[in-house]
C-alpha cells in the first residue's frame, strides 16, 4: 500500500504532501524567473520570445528552425560545459540546466522524428 490513504487517513503524509507541493511551486517559479531574465535565450526553442512561427510559414522552414534552435542549445550547452571544465564559470546549477535543456530538446527531436517516420511508412502502406 502506498503511503496515502484513504480520507480521514494519515495526516502527516498529507501535509508532507503539501508542502512538497509549495515548494515545487516555489521553485517552477523561480525557474520561469530566471528563464525570462536570461539575456542569451535562444529563438525558436519552445518558451522563448522568438518561438511563435507566422501563419504562412512553410512545414520545412519551420522543421528547419526547430533544428536550428536544438542545435544553439546543444551548441550553448557544450560552450557553458568546457567554461565550467576550464573553471570559468563556478554556477553548477546553470551548467546542469544548460545540459538538461540540450538533453530534452534533442529527445524531443528524436521522438518528432519518429512520429515523422511512422507517418510516412503509414503513407507508404496506403492503397491507391
Amino acid at each position: 500500500m502506498s503511503g496515502i490513504s484513504a480520507i480521514g487517513g494519515n495526516m502527516g503524509t498529507v501535509q508532507q504532501i503539501m508542502q512538497m507541493r509549495a515548494e515545487l511551486i516555489d521553485r517552477s517559479a523561480l525557474l520561469r524567473e530566471l528563464h525570462s531574465t536570461r539575456p542569451d535565450s535562444v529563438p525558436g526553442i519552445v518558451g522563448s520570445p522568438g518561438a511563435m512561427q507566422p501563419a504562412g510559414t512553410s512545414f520545412a522552414a519551420t522543421l528547419e528552425s526547430a533544428m536550428d534552435g536544438v542545435n544553439a542549445t546543444q551548441v550553448k550547452s557544450n560552450r557553458i560545459t568546457e567554461a565550467y571544465e576550464r573553471g570559468e564559470v563556478t554556477d553548477i546549477a546553470a551548467v546542469m540546466l544548460a545540459r538538461q535543456e540540450s538533453g530534452v530538446a534533442f529527445e524531443a527531436t528524436l521522438q518528432v522524428r519518429n512520429k515523422l517516420l511512422n507517418a510516412y511508412q503509414e503513407i507508404m502502406r496506403m492503397g491507391v
